[in-house]
């Protein structure tokens, strides 16, 4: 249930809900590639997806880019919850180890800072023994006067 302050407005919490909800909706990459949304927040998210074989690479571990795309989607979902339509300007990966068939990922998404149109966030993977995967800061870029979603 979205909470409704007395000002009519909905709060910062039931609006990164909503966002998700929208989002969520027409996000045809992080459905198909199994991806959850566990939790949302303003400025933060947490998903996650689980290590298939059709995304093994030619080593027999997680190519690189679908752990980048899990991180991406998490960054999308985290500097998206404030119903400012924002697009990532760019991001810098750092691989720390391996993921494996069967690895449950779970990417979390953090808000660092946010000015004007610019964000900074910082995505950690990890696998279901907590151990990191990678780490990814993203620089998001807000366009002015856009929303995710009506309210």
């Amino acid at each position: 249930m979205n909470e409704v302050h007395s000002s009519g407005k909905l709060d910062a919490q039931a609006i990164a809900e909503a966002v998700r909800q929208g989002m969520y909706a027409k996000d045809h990459a992080s459905k198909g590639l199994g991806m959850q949304i566990e939790a949302v927040g303003p400025g933060y998210a947490r998903l996650t997806m689980t290590v298939r074989r059709d995304m093994l690479n030619g080593f027999a571990i997680c190519h690189g880019g679908f752990i980048t795309t899990l991180a991406d989607s998490a960054f999308a979902y985290a500097c998206n919850s404030y119903n400012a339509l924002t697009v990532a300007a760019g991001i810098v990966v750092d691989f720390v180890t391996s993921a494996h068939e069967g690895d449950r990922l779970v990417a979390e998404a953090r808000e660092i800072s946010r000015s004007g149109a610019t964000g900074i966030y910082d995505i950690t993977v990890t696998n279901q023994h907590g151990k990191t995967v990678a780490v990814m800061r993203g620089r998001s870029h807000t366009l002015k006067g856009k929303h995710v979603v009506d309210l």
